[in-house]
């Protein structure tokens, strides 16, 4: 099977143990990569993912960490270090959804969700970059539709999302010069199990408005994901890549 990486890359995944984040794990060890799985508890079907992995003659690293909490997240990054002492590709993809109008949000829902999807990506960032800085590499940070068109009932997720972009493209300026390339995955409607929560008229009436008359499947998202992290991309840094059927207009 033809890979897009080299032999003996080191990829980490975070959010991996299940949805989009598995997906992305398992496409990038089908193209070659070694990856590193982050999840936050549970650890039964992180193990799940990192055995088919193994499936695959590549290996694969567990990493239990919370990435909303700082300490937590150095610790992981230096797990990794001394593991494998280099990491070569980066996709931030850990979020939480806690939906409601924002008229009625409680402090602790948008507290909960720009916690872990802007903060904890702030974080994962930070020590990837670090990681990074002296040998190159690609951080693909896995954002929403939301993020960029908002979304009614999702106040926290669409601005947690849109600062993730806004974070990215930032960050591709800051470390351009450094070999390392920031993009950006902007998935629609994926059949996932924090979609499945979505009411069904709710449901029906997004589907009306995908002109491809369908979700989309974690696959493709960790196909889209795969290529930008890798050297098939080496020219693409900065951009956001839309994967949803054709809902938002470019």
């Amino acid at each position: 099977m033809s890979t897009l990486f080299p032999e003996g890359t080191k990829a980490l995944v975070t959010g991996a143990s299940r949805g989009i984040g598995a997906a992305i794990a398992l496409g990038l060890a089908e193209h070659g990569c070694d990856v590193a799985l982050n999840y936050r508890s549970n650890a039964a079907k992180a193990e799940e993912v990192a055995e088919r992995i193994r499936a695959l003659g590549r290996e694969a690293l567990l990493l239990r960490a919370d990435i909303s909490d700082e300490a937590q997240v150095a610790a992981m990054y230096k797990e990794l270090k001394t593991t494998w002492r280099s990491l070569d590709v980066a996709v931030l993809n850990s979020g939480v959804t806690a939906d409601g109008h924002l008229a009625a949000m409680s402090g602790a829902k948008w507290q909960e969700v720009i916690g872990t999807n802007l903060t904890g990506t702030f974080y994962t960032a930070r020590e990837a970059t670090k990681q990074m800085y002296a040998s190159g590499g690609a951080i693909v940070f896995i954002a929403s539709t939301s993020g960029i068109a908002g979304r009614a009932g999702q106040a926290n997720y669409a601005a947690s999302k849109g600062g993730v972009i806004s974070l990215a493209k930032t960050l591709s300026y800051e470390v351009a010069p450094r070999g390392i390339r920031v993009n950006v995955v902007a998935p629609g409607f994926i059949d996932t199990d924090m979609v499945k929560k979505v009411p069904p008229a709710q449901m029906k009436e997004a589907l009306q408005a995908i002109p491809m008359g369908r979700m989309g499947t974690p696959a493709e998202v960790a196909q889209a994901a795969a290529f930008l992290a890798s050297p098939a991309a080496s020219y693409i840094t900065g951009k956001v890549l839309t994967v949803d059927g054709g809902m938002i207009p470019n």
